[in-house]
C-alpha cells in the first residue's frame, strides 16, 4: 500500500495548525507597536520562522528513513545523546543558572530536549526485545535505568524542569502492566510532602496510617480490618478536634506536643497491627503495607531537611508561593502573579490580536517562552484559551489512538512515550501559568519560542508518523 495512503494526514494538519498558531502568538508576545514584520530575523517570530523552515527538511529526512534502520540504530542514538548530555555539563553556557545550553554562533541548542526522543526510542527498543518481560524485576530495573540516566545528567546541568518531563514515562509503565500500587505510592509521597510543609508534624501524622488503610481497600481487599482502622483514625482526629476546640487545658500542657505523640503512637500501633495480621494470616501483603507505612513516616520527617537543604532558594520560594505559605509578589511569586493579571485581563473574548497591554509592556517575564500562554489568555480571552486547550486535547487523544492501532510493540511503546511527553508539557506549562503548578520552566509544545523545543517535538512526532505509516507495509 502507498505510503501516502497510510500516512496520518490529520495529525500532520494538527501539527501545522499548532505551529502556525504558536508562530503568530510568538509574534504577538514580542510585538512592540513598531510595525516590524513578522518575518524580521531580529525578532523572535522571524527566528522561529527560520527554525520551522529548517524543520521541513528535518521532516523530509525522518520520513525518508527506513524503519528497520531506525530500530537497528536506536541504541547508538541513545548512547550518543547521553554522551552529549554528559559533555554539556562541562561545556554548556550558563543561562539563568542552568548549564544546559550549547552556543553555536548566534544560536543556542539545548541537548536535553533531544534526550526525549532518544529515550522514547530506547524504551521502545527495550520493550520490543524478544525476552523482555516488564513485570519481571530485572527488566523493570532496566527500563527505569533508561529513564533515570538522562534525568541524572540533566539535573547535573541544573535544569530541573526538563528532567521532570521524563517522569511522565510512569504513565507508559502503568499502561505496560506496572502495578497501580506504584502510582498510589507516588501520590502518597506528594501528599505527605505538601501537607508536611503546610501543617508541619501534627495533622499529617494521622494521615500516614490512613494511607495504609487505603491500601487495604485497593490492594489487600480486607474491608473488615480496613473499616476498623479507619474508625480508629477518624475517632482520634475527632477527639483531638473536640479537645482543641472546647476543652480547657492547663497552660503547661502543649496541645501540639500531645497531638504529635498521639499521632506517633497511632502510626506505631498501625505498623504493629499490620505485622500481627501478617503473622496471623500468613500473607506477605500485610508486611509490605507495614513497610510502606514505615517508609511514609521516615519520609515525612525528612521533608523539612530536603526542603531546606536540597532544593535551591528559587525552588523553595516557588513552592512556598504555590502553597500559600508566603506572598512574594516582587520575588518568587512575581511571574505567576503577572501571568494571572494578564490572563484575567483578557476576559471572555480577549483584547484582540496584538492589543495585549500586559505582554506589550513586558510585565510578564519569559512571555515568549515558558509563559507564552499568557499572551493567548490576554489577547484571545477565555474562549481563545479554551480553544487552544481543546486543540491540544484532540492532538493528544489522536496520539493515543495512533498508539493503540500499532501492530508492533516497538511502535506502540514509542507512541505512548510521545503521548505522555506532550501531555506532561501541556498540563504542567498551563498549570504553572495559572498558578496551579510550581514554576519549573518547561515550554508549551509548538507555541513557546525556541528552536531546540520545536525540533525536539517535531522529531518526536514525525518518527511516530513514520512508524504509523509503515505499519501496513511492514510485512
Amino acid at each position: 500500500m502507498s505510503f501516502f495512503k497510510t500516512f496520518d494526514w490529520f495529525t500532520l494538519l494538527m501539527y501545522l495548525l499548532l505551529v502556525v498558531l504558536g508562530w503568530f502568538t510568538i509574534n504577538a508576545a514580542s510585538y512592540t507597536f513598531d510595525g516590524a514584520s513578522i518575518f524580521e530575523f531580529e525578532r523572535p517570530s522571524g527566528k522561529q520562522a527560520v527554525w520551522f523552515g529548517l524543520s521541513v527538511f528535518l521532516i523530509i529526512f525522518i520520513l525518508s528513513i527506513d524503519v528497520k534502520f531506525l530500530k537497528t540504530w536506536t541504541p547508538y542514538i541513545y548512547v550518543a545523546v547521553m554522551l552529549l548530555l554528559f559533555v554539556t555539563i562541562f561545556i554548556g553556557t550558563n543561562i539563568n543558572g542552568s548549564r544546559s545550553w550549547i552556543k553555536i554562533g548566534t544560536f543556542s541548542i539545548q541537548p536535553a530536549e533531544f534526550g526525549k526522543f532518544s529515550t522514547s526510542l530506547m524504551l521502545a527498543w527495550l520493550f520490543s526485545q524478544y525476552n523482555f518481560r516488564f513485570t519481571e524485576k530485572g527488566d523493570f530495573i532496566k527500563a527505569c535505568i533508561v529513564v533515570l540516566l538522562p534525568v541524572f545528567l540533566i539535573i547535573l546541568q541544573n535544569e530541573t524542569g526538563s528532567a521532570l518531563v521524563y517522569f511522565s514515562m510512569i504513565l507508559l509503565f502503568y499502561r505496560q502492566g506496572m502495578s497501580g500500587v506504584v502510582l498510589w505510592l507516588g501520590a502518597c509521597f506528594v501528599l505527605i510532602f505538601v501537607l508536611g510543609l503546610v501543617y508541619g508534624e501534627t495533622l499529617i501524622l494521622f494521615l500516614i496510617p490512613f494511607m495504609a488503610i487505603a491500601m487495604f481497600f485497593g490492594f489487600l481487599n480486607d474491608r473488615r480490618n480496613g473499616f476498623i482502622a479507619l474508625g480508629v483514625v477518624v475517632g482520634l482526629n475527632v477527639l483531638y478536634y473536640v479537645i482543641h476546640r472546647w476543652v480547657s487545658l492547663p497552660d503547661f500542657i502543649d496541645r501540639h506536643f500531645i497531638y504529635r505523640w498521639v499521632g506517633l503512637l497511632c502510626c506505631g500501633g498501625t505498623i504493629l497491627w499490620l505485622l500481627w495480621l501478617w503473622f496471623y494470616k500468613r500473607s506477605n501483603n500485610y508486611a509490605l503495607v507495614a513497610l510502606f507505612a514505615a517508609i511514609f513516616i521516615g519520609f515525612h520527617f525528612s521533608v523539612d531537611y530536603a526542603f531546606d537543604h536540597i532544593l535551591q532558594d528559587h525552588q523553595r520560594g516557588r513552592i512556598e508561593v504555590l502553597l500559600g505559605l508566603k506572598e512574594d509578589l516582587k520575588g518568587a511569586g512575581y511571574n505567576v502573579n503577572q501571568a494571572k493579571i494578564a490572563i484575567g485581563s483578557g476576559g471572555l473574548t480577549g483584547k484582540g490580536y496584538l492589543q495585549g497591554t500586559q505582554t506589550k509592556l513586558a510585565y510578564v517575564p519569559e512571555q515568549e517562552t515558558d509563559f507564552i500562554f499568557c499572551t493567548v489568555g490576554e489577547e484571545q480571552g477565555f474562549l481563545g484559551s479554551a480553544g487552544v486547550l481543546l486543540l491540544y486535547m484532540i492532538f493528544i487523544l489522536r496520539l493515543t489512538f495512533l498508539a493503540e492501532r500499532q501492530t508492533e510493540e516497538f511502535s506502540r511503546v514509542y507512541a505512548y512515550c510521545v503521548a505522555c511527553i506532550f501531555f506532561f508539557h501541556v498540563v504542567i506549562n498551563v498549570g504553572m501559568v495559572i498558578g496551579l503548578m510550581p514554576v519549573i520552566g518547561i515550554p508549551l509544545p509548538f507555541f513557546s519560542y525556541g528552536g531546540s523545543g520545536l525540533w525536539s517535538f517535531t522529531i518526536l512526532l514525525f518518527i511516530l508518523l513514520k512508524l504509523d505509516a509503515s505499519r501496513v507495509n511492514r510485512y
